[in-house]
């Protein structure tokens, strides 16, 4: 992956140069940007993949379903199908998207649609749903849409200060489009992230006097999930285990894992990935196959046994507060 980012590096200058063309254009209102009535709460980054936005946008339904009525509305990246479509019943991941489909599981009763056509999605929202609410699941480079509350996510390990253009880097956008950002969550902090570390990290960022800087963790339950018979993290201890991820970066995971003493095997693919058949027969051959959630979507009815470690959005300080009361003054 390193080479073939070196090899690439010639190639980000042209990208970056794209990049801000296209930005520069809807600043100028040449590109238009509709906003609508109801109100649209936008979560995305600035790179590719490996913020947390799933987690996000699950912590954000958590958090106001009870008082609002929601939906969530994402392009389903990677699915098979075409057009809108709104999660029901009938639908599954390859429909959907493995990220729209893990939301429409954990919550059933959510309209959850996908579309790459922000508009259309939102005016189909607005006609038959009517939500009080919706959310936009990894939508801050989709300007045909201006959102009325923008959460901006980037990783602690990877602030997007410090990164480089595609393919030399994880940039998908220009930093200075963080400016139009509302609220700036740093993801993925350590726990005990102290007030100077922070302090350092927001000099980096450099946040206009406007924007809400706050800070989350990504914390793994220990209650492992999917297979019915009940296991927790340490009873993992003493098992050949075999961890398979489909995700941007899961650093995070296994160094969790090896953190508990777990000893394991790591078969990595892509973001996104469709697991063939001869990888599923594979799989099936393990002793014991751990996976993350999102994973678990694609696999839950392939391969028996498969659990998997459920993350949540931990915000430090009064994170949660600070974003629940932006979100109360739409």
């Amino acid at each position: 992956m390193q080479l073939l980012r070196k090899i690439g590096y010639p190639l980000s200058p042209i990208y970056a140069a794209v990049v801000h063309v296209r930005n520069y254009l809807y600043d100028l209102g040449v590109y238009s940007s509709s906003s609508f009535d109801t109100p649209t709460i936008c979560v995305g980054n600035l790179s590719v993949g490996g913020t947390g936005k799933t987690p996000m946008i699950e912590f954000l339904v958590s958090e106001l379903q009870a008082t609002h009525k929601l939906a969530v509305l994402s392009r389903g990246y990677g699915r098979k199908s075409k057009g809108l479509l709104l999660a029901n019943e009938d639908t599954g991941v390859e429909e959907l998207g493995d990220e729209p489909f893990q939301i429409y599981v954990k919550f059933p009763n959510l309209a959850v649609v996908v579309d790459a056509d922000r508009r259309n999605g939102i005016s189909y929202l607005e006609d038959t749903i009517k939500p009080d609410i919706i959310l936009l699941d990894d939508a801050y480079q989709h300007r045909k849409v201006r959102p009325s509350l923008s959460i901006l996510l980037t990783a602690f390990d990877n602030l997007y200060s410090d990164d480089a253009y595609l393919p030399a880097g994880d940039l998908r956008d220009s930093r200075g489009e963080a400016k139009r950002a509302d609220i700036i969550v740093v993801t993925k902090c350590p726990l005990d992230l102290d007030i100077s570390a922070q302090a350092a990290i927001k000099k980096k960022l450099k946040p206009h006097s406007r924007q809400l800087l706050l800070f989350s963790s990504l914390v793994y339950e220990r209650n492992l999930k999917g297979f019915n018979e009940p296991m927790i993290l340490d009873d993992l201890k003493d098992r050949n285990v075999t961890l398979i991820t489909g995700i941007a970066k899961p650093g995070p995971l296994v160094s969790f894992l090896k953190k508990e003493e777990i000893q394991l095997e790591h078969l990595s693919y892509r973001d996104h990935h469709f697991f063939t058949d001869r990888e599923i027969a594979l799989f099936n051959s393990k002793e014991m196959i751990l996976t993350t959630e999102k994973d678990f979507m694609r696999l839950k009815d392939k391969v028996t046994g498969l659990r998997y470690v459920e993350v949540k959005h931990r915000f430090l300080e009064n994170g949660r507060e600070a974003l629940m009361q932006a979100i109360a003054n739409l």
